[in-house]
């Protein structure tokens, strides 16, 4: 029996303060055990204390397909420190002994499936998480997940991609809850200096089928994209800088300040963001 009550869904109840807010919201992606999880804790903690929204712990996976270089370097740091679903579980169960900020676990496939479904997902309730993102697994192939999540009261999140058609993305935004994750452009992550030009025609396809919030993720970076994505997003999706800063980090204190800054500049950017009238995305990318 799950400890979560159905009542109690952060990530939703989130989304809609920030739309009473007026508000884009900002998730931070951080990889799980890099370079420890006590690590992590601080991190989470820091990064939770800097006004996160929602934070999606990467579980480290030996083949990383979606991954750029730099999540690929930290997963290969934490499975090297010993990292494993297990230890991810045990880090939200202690996370939630200090914040109920909206956890996502963010994996792929495999660790699930190798766990078992329902006794990944009665751990994961457990321990205190909101959602899953499975980030190969492919809506026709969900119907067990995404059931037996719904009965652990866990939203499963998918992603949608330029390359959806319209008739995919409903099918997409239909096995999600939470929120909608749509993929900026076709590739693998990591930090860019400009957004994609066709990224505003993609929103209005997804929001042409859905009422789920979305969530803009793959190459945000910096504050300017966060103002433009105001007046289009729900939500940012910042991962592959966060995880960069914690790679050059001298220690785990000083990667855990700079993740605290870097998200109160994102958050500031956020609330002061442009309207979409006056946050255009033009040819050579975002007027920062």
């Amino acid at each position: 029996m799950s400890s979560v009550s159905p009542n109690s869904k952060r990530i939703s109840k989130r989304f809609v303060e920030l739309r009473a807010a007026g508000e884009l919201g900002i998730i931070a992606y951080i990889t799980a055990g890099d370079p420890t999880f006590a690590a992590t804790l601080k991190y989470v903690l820091a990064l939770a204390e800097a006004g996160t929204d929602v934070i999606e712990l990467g579980v480290p996976f030996s083949d990383p397909l979606a991954d750029g270089p730099t999540i690929q370097r930290a997963s290969e740091r934490a499975l090297k420190a010993g990292a494993t679903l297990g230890g991810v579980l045990d880090l939200v169960r202690g996370i939630r002994q200090s914040s109920q900020v909206p956890l996502v676990l963010f994996s792929y496939y495999n660790p699930i499936l190798q766990m078992g479904l329902e006794k990944f997902a009665a751990a994961a309730a457990s321990a205190g998480a909101d959602g899953v993102l499975a980030t190969d697994l492919t809506p026709e192939e969900s119907e067990d997940y995404r059931r037996i999540l719904a009965a652990h009261h866990l939203d499963t999140i998918f992603l949608g991609a330029p390359t959806s058609t319209d008739e995919r993305l409903a099918k997409i935004a239909g096995c999600s809850s939470g929120f909608l994750y749509l993929i900026s452009r076709t590739g693998v992550t990591g930090a860019k200096d400009v957004l994609p030009d066709d990224l505003p025609a993609l929103l209005r396809r997804a929001r042409s089928v859905t009422q789920l919030p979305i969530a803009v993720g793959f190459g945000i970076s910096l504050p300017g994209h966060v103002s433009v994505l105001g007046g289009l997003a729900d939500a940012a999706v910042v991962g592959s800088a966060l995880v960069s800063e914690i790679e050059k980090a001298p220690s785990v204190e000083a990667a855990a300040k700079t993740l605290g800054e870097r998200i109160r500049a994102l958050k500031e950017a956020a609330r002061h963001g442009l309207s979409r009238r006056e946050a255009p995305i033009h040819r050579g990318g975002v007027a920062t």
